[in-house]
């Protein structure tokens, strides 16, 4: 038996997907809504820890993603300058146990269509250009949902895992909002050099950092981090044309990844943001995760790990217990709200350290320490 029997998600992303496929495993009658069109997914590569990895196993689509991913051992640090000279090379924590490698990346598209496929194989419904507008609280135990403005349903649970601008979040009441940490990040989807075999990172130069993350045989995305922007109205050619300067400072595989560049990749620029919901993330029968609920700049890319350990907690008690009641959400909270304020607070902690130009800061430790902590199972 299970605590729920209907439940509605709002979003399409890591989170969103992930309960679905968890629930409509365990028997519950789940309806997915997106506001966006059509499957997609925003920027380039997305970057995958080892916990990460450990969730997707635990829903049965980690065969799938490593088929499409690049996975890897270890980070690569570089110097700045045309031979971009190797400073260290470091092992990474197995944040996911000994089973899985400590991380890797795939396109953020790929990622999407597999989660997608799985929770529909499931037999969860998924809608596109269905935006959740409203609910309405049916006493304790019910809530009505409304997508597009019209009735969508009675619900014993809405799931908002709509993202850093939740519609969900809002409609409850929770006055959270992402602010942004003060830096920006170009990304760019471009060949991968056969040199380039894990993630690799430049510190100093004219930006904070550059590095790139290989995402599959073929390719990998490439970033750069500077000092937050308005970047409104830069067009796609001046775009390319500022990554290309920006990146002039580094060698190595940067050769090639502005040969890409000027062969005309794909560019998208994003702003850092930070925030977490204090507990507790329901209102009643409507709970916020993932990206609604906290979002990190990706100094120690843990987002979409946390999102993925929010779906599968609180799927676990979902399918576990026989109520929604007060000792479900007391334990969800005190095993997710500490976790993710940890990967928030740190990955916050390690960019402010960078924008102080703090040379001192125990940034290693710092990273090791936490991602020690995500060796422990959420």
């Amino acid at each position: 038996m299970t605590a729920v029997k209907k439940v509605a998600i709002a979003g399409s992303g890591v989170a969103a997907m992930a309960a679905a496929i968890q629930l409509a495993k365990a028997g519950v009658d789940v309806d997915v809504f997106e506001a966006k069109p059509e499957l997609s997914a925003l920027g380039s590569g997305i970057t995958l820890q080892g916990n990460a990895l450990r969730v997707f196993d635990a829903l049965g689509v980690w065969e799938d993603v490593r088929d499409k991913g690049y996975f890897f051992e270890g980070l690569t640090l570089r110097a700045p300058g045309p031979d971009a000279p190797v400073v260290a090379e470091l092992p990474e924590v197995k944040t996911g146990g000994p089973d899985y490698p400590a991380g890797g990346g795939m396109p953020r598209p790929d990622l999407a269509a597999i989660l997608v496929e799985h929770a529909e194989a499931a037999g969860a419904h998924v809608r596109f250009g269905a935006r959740v507008t409203g609910l309405d609280a049916r006493a304790d135990d019910a809530v009505e949902v409304f997508v597009n403005d019209e009735s969508a349903g009675v619900y014993d649970l809405l799931i908002g895992a709509d993202g850093l601008n939740s519609t969900v979040r809002e409609l409850i009441g929770i006055d959270t909002r992402p602010e942004p940490t003060g830096m920006g990040i170009w990304r760019a989807f471009v060949s991968r050099p056969a040199e380039v075999e894990r993630s690799e990172l430049y510190y100093g130069g004219p930006v904070y950092i550059a590095g790139y993350t290989p995402t599959g045989e073929d390719t990998m995305y490439a970033y750069l981090v500077e000092d937050a922007q308005d970047r409104t109205g830069v067009s796609d050619d001046e775009a390319v044309q500022i990554m290309l300067g920006e990146s002039m400072a580094y060698g190595g595989p940067w050769e090639a990844i502005r040969a890409d560049l000027a062969a005309g990749a794909s560019v998208n620029y994003t702003w850092f943001t930070q925030h977490i919901v204090p507990a507790p993330w329901n209102r009643g029968r409507v709970v916020v995760i993932g990206d609604a609920a906290h979002s990190c700049p990706p100094t120690i890319a843990q987002g979409a790990a946390q999102a993925l350990e929010d779906a599968l907690v609180l799927t676990e008690l979902l399918t576990a217990r026989d109520a929604v009641d007060q000792d479900l959400w007391d334990a969800f909270h005190a095993r997710r709200v500490p976790r993710a304020q940890a990967v928030v607070e740190a990955s916050v902690q390690l960019g402010a350290w960078q924008l102080e130009h703090n040379r001192d800061a125990d940034a290693p430790g710092l990273i090791f320490g936490i991602a020690h902590r995500m060796a422990e199972p959420a």
